[in-house]
């Protein structure tokens, strides 16, 4: 078996938009840093990123999931909460953090297109988290 070669390998994944816009300043407010605008949006994430096309297809944006591993969840909720996003952006109110069957605390957001992403809290000593 070959390794694959080893370097500045980064995975970003298409997201889709029903209103690119309207995406564009959902993740911003988010926090996100935008760091190329034009055809597309890419956003980066922590040691990752994400890239907004003008594409939307309902099966596919309600179909999608996203995880954010953080270290500080509660931190996270905190400011999730006061970014008021229902109303800023009519998605869906942030699910607050609560631990799941599978072992990880999660809270729960919907993006404009029907995305959902997983925020997940680290665990202490396991490194697949």
């Amino acid at each position: 078996m070959h390794k694959i070669p080893a370097g500045t390998e980064l995975v970003r994944p298409f997201l889709p938009t029903r209103d690119f816009d309207l995406s564009k300043r959902f993740y911003e407010a988010l926090g996100f840093e935008k760091v190329l605008d034009g055809e597309v949006a890419i956003f980066r994430a922590g040691s990752g990123g994400f890239i907004l096309q003008r594409f939307w297809q309902k099966e596919l944006a309600e179909n999608l999931l996203m995880q954010l591993m953080v270290d500080d969840l509660d931190a996270w909720w905190a400011h999730l909460d006061s970014l008021d996003l229902k109303a800023r952006f009519g998605v869906r109110a942030p699910q607050p953090p609560a631990m799941q069957p599978w072992g990880l605390r999660v809270a729960y957001l919907t993006d404009p297109a029907g995305v959902l992403w997983h925020i997940a809290e680290r665990r202490p000593g396991m490194p697949q988290d």
